[in-house]
């Protein structure tokens, strides 16, 4: 198993706990990259700024994963109560707020594609949208509402995975760097900075980095890294009960269950090349705030404590990328781009399935190779 994150931990997790033999490595520590740095949210919707950049192929072609996304919240919670473990999951609803009629045009518009994958969303007037949440700026032409996505603190939920990947049996070698993999007849070699490991099989769970990893293989995978940055606020008093979409600009905007309010929605952060690390973009944090203002304008009396970066992985078209590659026997992915989070319990219990020899479900085989 390569890569300690959420994806990493989960899948281990439950192969151990069917009695496989997993040694996890990761080259850092436990969910210290995407899985450690993301904002939280549990997404369920089509994301409205692809849809209306990208057009009506694309968001055709993304609209199957919202099943994937149901399922994975509704494991999510079970995932709570079987490991006894308080993820401060909670699913208010999400509002994706439009500010002009054009933008509710759009909105409908992908309401009615979401509905014909499993999702219901009612769409709101400024009446209806005053009276559900106050908070919103009374600019606001209406919205959208999803009852199915909320909220997670990662913070919990990752080092959750990760114990009880150990519980189960799992060897986990942390700061454990992966520096080369050949297949080698029925085998894996992998070479690490602390020695070599053999394995029958490997699963390939590093996010932005599994295609470089899948390059050692000799596959060609279009998954890359993408730095992006988050804002947290002061704690406050309860303001926002919803995950806040805006349909002018890219914006996620959530409080935490402490009062604090996490800002983000996917702005670019910089790559300090003289470094080697990510650097906060403050063009983007300006742009970030601004949009997060226009939608609750009490963020105004709010002050901003820290920004920080993250990689996360991403593809062109926002699919994942599941299960054995074709010619490789032995071999398998488990990337979910964009949404890990959300996503990562079920992308994690498919492909455990997929290496203990079990066909995916009819409605999740399209993201099997």
């Amino acid at each position: 198993m390569i890569g300690g994150g959420i994806a990493g931990t989960a899948t281990a997790y439950f192969l151990a706990r069917e009695g496989a033999d997993v040694t996890l490595i990761e080259e850092h520590d436990l969910g210290t990259l995407a899985s450690g740095s993301n904002a939280g949210s549990l997404h369920a919707q089509i994301p409205h700024h692809e849809f209306v950049i990208e057009g009506d192929a694309w968001a055709k072609g993304f609209a199957p994963v919202i099943p994937l996304m149901l399922e994975s919240i509704a494991l999510w919670q079970a995932l709570e109560k079987e490991l006894a473990c308080d993820f401060e999951l909670a699913l208010p609803g999400g509002l994706l707020v439009a500010e002009t009629e054009a933008h509710l045009r759009d909105i409908r518009r992908k309401a009615e594609l979401e509905a014909r994958h499993g999702l219901a969303t009612e769409i709101l007037g400024p009446e209806e949208l005053k009276s559900m949440a106050p908070y919103i700026s009374r600019r606001m032409a209406g919205a959208a509402f999803c009852p199915t996505e909320g909220k997670i603190n990662p913070l919990i939920a990752a080092p959750a995975l990760a114990r009880a990947a150990a519980g189960a049996g799992v060897a986990i070698r942390r700061r454990t760097r992966l520096e080369a993999l050949k297949a080698d007849g029925s085998h894996f070699i992998a070479r690490t900075s602390k020695g070599e490991i053999k394995a029958q099989r490997v699963v390939n769970c590093a996010g932005a980095n599994a295609g470089r990893i899948a390059q050692m293989l000799g596959f060609d995978l279009d998954i890359r890294g993408y730095p992006i940055q988050v804002n947290v606020t002061e704690p406050v008093a309860p303001l926002v009960k919803h995950l806040v979409y805006f349909a002018g600009e890219k914006l996620t905007l959530k409080q935490t269950r402490h009062g604090s309010l996490l800002i983000g929605g996917g702005w670019p952060a910089q790559w300090d090349s003289r470094h080697q690390r990510l650097a906060v973009n403050p063009a983007s944090l300006f742009a970030n705030l601004k949009t997060a203002v226009t939608v609750v304008p009490a963020l105004t009396q709010v002050h901003v404590l820290r920004t920080w970066p993250a990689m996360v992985n991403g593809t062109a078209d926002w699919r994942p990328v599941l299960g054995p590659l074709p010619k490789m026997p032995g071999f398998f992915m488990c990337v979910f781009p964009w949404m890990g989070l959300t996503a990562g319990p079920a992308s994690a219990r498919l492909v455990a399935d997929a290496v203990l020899g079990r066909k995916p479900p009819e409605r999740f085989a399209q993201f099997f190779a």
